[in-house]
């Protein structure tokens, strides 16, 4: 599995272990149960590789076929994992204007008004869990006593797999806390079939996660041994830095001192800067291993998904504008599914080269409705190009080749200087500085965009974050943490559902457990929904 774009889908085990479910039940079959072929699977190192690149590229494809044909679940919209995600990060934000609003019913998250029944709520959480409960039938067929009954090569093998499981299930649990906060919880130890999980505290599963990263580091592979698309040493720091930076909004205490110290260990794995920046979000971004810490392989080939990085790099295209052309981004067609709000594009300076917006006949604010593709400008940081300007896909046949980088160094550097202006020991304003203004050299291709120690504050932080990292999945969790998504604190056009934008209710802050998740499991309750 030294590619995962090359070697896992077409596996035959991997059917074996996700078949089509049901989410809206009213039990728990939304939790896979053990099948009956577990005990011929789990029989050869190879097999253990192939169900593992199941976990891995359920991120972001939706089924066995291709474009999610035999799907993993058949629930609401029955979408991705990674586009899913993609919705509930960003279309609430300033980042992203939704168009089709009715038809892909991204209405709700949109303005901030969803319930308990939004479809793409529903989408997420069941795809966290299906995905958790890949990890944990892994490792009930992985334990110590399996993998010391191999020997040599393969039972180092059998240790990274188990190690790599477990980190995977570690981030869908993060995501999870992240989005919902209070969550069921089960594990490879707890029964199959008739069990109903407790509900977790969020210090709760904080402290699981963190736990389980501190406990595998040492058997995931280093930045510079780890095949590429599979978890290495760096990526378990990259999120243990994730989950202290945002420790206080989780747990009400804060671990700026804990993020320090994982961005250091996880800069020391190597990586470095990638002098072109666009070229993170090309085709070819498989070749930018210097500064991606984990990514989720995408072709169309043998990962073809109308999620992920598909309905980035499609979505972002105008389907009505006479001069933006689909073809120069590497689209056969565009679908026009979301632009930028105007406070968005309106923090960057002239010379920064990250600003990769389309704005020829566009308004930067809007003055109408936020489905008028005339308004915002159209982002096109990702495109389905390969370095050489070449066109890597057919987009309508079998989606984008194009990989999502999940961790990057660039946001472990943002993270690193904002845990040192909030108060964390362990670093310096110097270092911090520094970093940012590397991102920064890279951004204008010079020292122009340089800053001051003065001006390294956490309102710079914030904004220069929306720079580096918009479309990129960040934007609603940094928002919570500065206090700004719900708050009037920052405003910005539609939020809330009125063009001028207007403070909502604090509880949006988390989504809701599904109602069908809750009359499925009476241990559950939501909090002001």
């Amino acid at each position: 599995m030294n590619n995962l774009k090359h070697t896992i889908y077409s596996s035959m085990v991997l059917a074996l272990l996700a078949a089509p479910l049901t989410s809206c039940t009213g039990d728990l079959d939304q939790y896979p149960h053990t099948e009956t072929t577990s005990k011929e699977v789990y029989t050869t190192v190879s097999n253990y590789e192939a169900v593992l690149g199941k976990i891995y590229t359920s991120m972001v494809i939706n089924g066995q076929g291709k474009g999610g044909d035999n799907a993993d679940l058949s629930s609401n919209n029955g979408y991705d994992y990674m586009r899913s995600f993609f919705n509930l990060q960003e279309c609430g934000t300033d980042e992203v204007a939704s168009t089709w609003l009715s038809g892909d019913k991204t209405g709700d998250i949109t303005y901030l008004s969803w319930d308990a029944n939004d479809p793409w709520v529903a989408d997420m959480y069941y795809r966290i869990y299906y995905n958790i409960t890949l990890c944990n039938e892994f490792l009930r067929h992985c334990t110590e006593d399996v993998v010391n009954s191999y020997s040599g090569e393969a039972q180092d093998s059998m240790r990274h797999f188990r190690a790599e499981a477990r980190f995977m299930r570690a981030l869908f649990y993060y995501h999870a806390l992240d989005l919902f906060r209070y969550i069921p919880f089960v594990s490879e130890n707890d029964p199959v079939g008739s069990f109903t999980p407790p509900r977790y505290e969020p210090q709760q599963t904080f402290d699981f996660i963190e736990s389980e990263l501190k406990d595998i580091v040492a058997d995931l592979y280093p930045a510079s041994q780890c095949p590429y698309g599979r978890a290495s040493q760096g990526a378990a720091y990259t999120l243990l830095a994730k989950l202290y930076l945002n420790a206080e909004v989780y747990t009400g205490k804060d671990h700026y001192t804990d993020c320090i110290t994982a961005c250091n260990n996880a800069i020391a794995q190597g990586y470095t800067l990638d002098s072109n920046y666009a070229h993170l979000f090309n085709a070819d971004n498989d070749k930018r291993t210097d500064e991606i810490i984990f990514a989720l392989p995408v072709d169309a080939t043998h990962t073809v998904s109308w999620g992920s990085t598909t309905y980035i790099v499609c979505g972002e295209i105008s389907n009505t504008s006479a001069t933006l052309h689909p073809a120069d981004y590497g689209v056969e067609s565009a679908w026009g599914m979301f632009r930028a709000r105007g406070e968005c594009t309106s923090k960057f300076g002239d010379g920064d080269k990250r600003f990769m917006f389309y704005t020829d006949g566009q308004s930067q604010y809007f003055s109408k409705d936020i489905t008028d593709q005339t308004q915002g400008y159209f982002p096109v940081k990702w495109t389905n190009l390969t370095d050489d300007g070449q066109t890597a896909s057919n987009t309508a046949d079998g989606g984008v080749d194009t990989d999502f980088p999940l961790f990057r160094l660039a946001d472990v550097y943002l993270m690193y200087a904002e845990a040192v202006v909030r108060g964390g020991q362990g670093g310096s304003r110097a270092q911090a500085l520094s970093y940012v203004n590397q991102i920064r050299k890279r951004a204008y291709g010079s020292t122009a965009g340089d800053i001051t120690d003065a001006q390294l504050t956490k309102d710079f932080l914030l904004d220069e974050r929306c720079r580096e990292l918009y479309l990129e999945c960040t934007r609603r969790t940094d928002l919570i943490r500065y206090n700004a998504f719900t708050t009037a604190n920052y405003v910005y056009q539609w939020k809330g559902g009125t063009m001028n934008g207007m403070a909502v209710d604090s509880k949006y802050n988390i989504y809701p457990i599904p109602t069908t998740e809750l009359t499925a499991n009476p241990n559950l309750h939501n909090d002001n929904y």
